[in-house]
């Protein structure tokens, strides 16, 4: 698995996980990878620095964070923060929860075994990321700091 720093052309930015560097071309190339933010999928690499590990005594600042990024909201951006809840609740509402069969349930979907309807469940990094790469459409269900609490 390859960790890449993106960022939109909105300037938004973010990262993702990948199988290994030509996984990330092959989604790039097919418009599979969007930014969570706005939904483009006009996408680039950014430069990221690599996390090292060392010894206990080595120096702070080459040591990953393992604080939590945080952010003060605006007006505009409580209002997406709205609309990402109703996403989620409206899926939530009105998809069928399939549990860990997610991926299963998902690729019957595709390949037409199965009648297709809208769905939720749950899917390893590993699983999402498998989906994606067979050219099936999955989303993450929005996780806010609500879910958290």
């Amino acid at each position: 698995m390859i960790r890449y720093a993106l960022k939109c052309n909105k300037g938004h930015e973010f990262e993702s996980w990948f199988k290994n560097s030509s996984a990330y071309d092959r989604q790039s190339a097919r418009g599979l990878i969007s930014c969570p933010v706005c939904g483009s999928t006009a996408v680039e690499k950014t430069i990221m620095a690599p996390a090292l590990a060392g010894p206990a005594d080595h120096n702070e600042s080459i040591k990953p964070s393992s604080e939590t990024p945080v952010a003060m909201l605006g007006e505009r951006e409580r209002a997406l923060r709205a609309k990402l809840k109703e996403l989620r609740d409206h899926i939530t509402t009105n998809a069928d929860y399939v549990g860990r069969k997610f991926p299963e349930q998902a690729r019957s979907m595709h390949y037409g075994e199965i009648d297709h309807r809208s769905i939720y469940g749950e899917a390893s990094t590993e699983e999402a990321q498998s989906l994606i790469e067979e050219g099936i459409e999955v989303h993450r269900l929005p996780r806010l700091p609500d879910d958290q609490n």
